[in-house]
């Protein structure tokens, strides 16, 4: 370069640069989109679209058979809570599954037939013994209403309504099997959710390889995993809940006869209290006592029904701090607040049959959940908390000036 030629402006080139940048830019904006592109985004659209329209046609179809879905799953809980014992029963004594499943099939019904047997002459009877005491109750009555609150009673309207009331009883009692058999849509419910569960229980097996085999190895141990932890926490739930109401209705029992209830009433009341009281979370052990209270106060009198409650108080204290514990612990791992916060949701989900079927599934979740993943060994906790930061210091300083 020579001392004549001029020297370049270096303010204008950053400008040159940006204005030739602008062009090309307005250059490429005005060039049409390479056909690919329009080709993928029509995919991605009518791909969206698919699915959108596929979820919306299974929820639909699913809303449509809600009857039939909650049929397989209430099958499905009792099939698994049947597994157990019809595995035993199949190594045991080598029965087949199915026979195994009719065995147990048959011990339920012979149980409802002698329920249905036992309580019809037990509510009639008790109808009649209600009819007697009706006098005795209203003057009693009566007479404690005078002499406490100064108050009489008229006895007239109190007699008619209990006389209607146990007339209403008496014929509940004789029309009670005729309107068993007329529901024919719950029995059609009942021999569908029986027919699905014999199935189930009795080719467990086969359905097991089927779906195994759509899966890799990994897989199949992994769903093999789940599928004996449910059956383990449901025939765990399920048979730990068993032993219970033997013991809540046999123990029950004994007492009704002590107290002088006849057996024609101790009978159904027993099998109505254990079952009641251990198959209905939380509210079904004040349902399963009130009953069998009130005809003891019916029919006996309020010295026995006291006897009756106190022992009720006595034994709910005794199954919840050591009998169920016990039970439970050699069946089901499961933590009381997620137990009680399982039923809670159970209940608003499906009402009280998904309270009833949230214990075993809120047992297998939590067992899922502490046999997956990656665990680490936890630090004791002094060291953890804040208040150790200044003692660990001066450990690492004076460990310091040591060396």
């Amino acid at each position: 370069m020579t001392a004549d030629s001029p020297a370049p402006d270096t303010e204008e080139l950053p400008e040159e640069v940006a204005r030739a940048a602008a062009e090309q830019a307005a250059m490429r904006a005005e060039e049409p989109a390479p056909l690919w592109i329009d080709s993928v985004v029509r995919r991605a659209l009518w791909r969206t679209v698919g699915v959108v329209l596929t979820v919306m046609l299974g929820l639909w179809i699913a809303f449509q058979m809600r009857h039939l879905l909650g049929i397989l799953v209430l099958s499905l809980f009792i099939a698994l809570a049947m597994l157990p014992g019809v595995t035993g029963l199949h190594r045991r004594y080598g029965m087949r599954r199915g026979a195994a499943v009719g065995l147990m099939y048959l011990a339920a019904v012979l149980l409802v037939v002698f329920m249905v047997a036992v309580l019809i002459p037990a509510i009639a009877r008790f109808a009649d013994a209600v009819h007697d005491n009706l006098p005795g109750w209203t003057s009693a009555l009566s007479e404690w209403s005078r002499d406490v609150l100064g108050l009489p009673i008229d006895t007239t309207a109190t007699d008619d309504a209990l006389t209607s009331f146990s007339d209403v009883v008496a014929t509940w009692a004789d029309e009670v099997l005729g309107i068993v058999t007329s529901g024919i849509g719950l029995i059609f419910d009942l021999f569908t959710v029986a027919t699905f569960a014999f199935y189930i229980a009795a080719q467990w097996p086969q359905i097991m390889r089927a779906l195994m085999s759509r899966m890799p190895p990994a897989r199949q141990r992994t769903f093999a995993w789940i599928a004996d932890t449910s059956i383990e926490q449901t025939g765990g739930y399920f048979y730990s809940r068993l032993l219970l109401m033997g013991v809540c209705g046999g123990l029950g029992f004994v007492v009704m006869l002590l107290v002088g209830l006849p057996l024609v009433y101790a009978i159904p009341l027993a099998l109505f209290m254990g079952f009641v009281s251990e198959f209905i979370p939380f509210i079904g052990t004040y349902i399963g006592a009130a009953l069998p209270i009130i005809i003891v106060l019916a029919v006996q009198g309020l010295v026995p029904a006291l006897i009756l409650l106190a022992w009720v108080l006595v034994y709910q204290q005794a199954e919840n701090y050591w009998l169920s514990p016990r039970f439970s612990s050699q069946t089901m791992e499961l933590n009381g607040a997620v137990a009680f916060g399982g039923a809670l949701a159970g209940g608003a989900i499906a009402g009280p049959l998904g309270a009833f079927m949230a214990l075993p599934v809120a047992a297998l979740i939590t067992a899922i959940v502490k046999n997956s993943g990656r665990t680490y060994d936890v630090i004791p906790i002094d060291e953890a908390s804040p208040a150790a930061e200044p003692a660990r210091a001066s450990s690492s300083a004076k460990d310091a000036a040591d060396d």
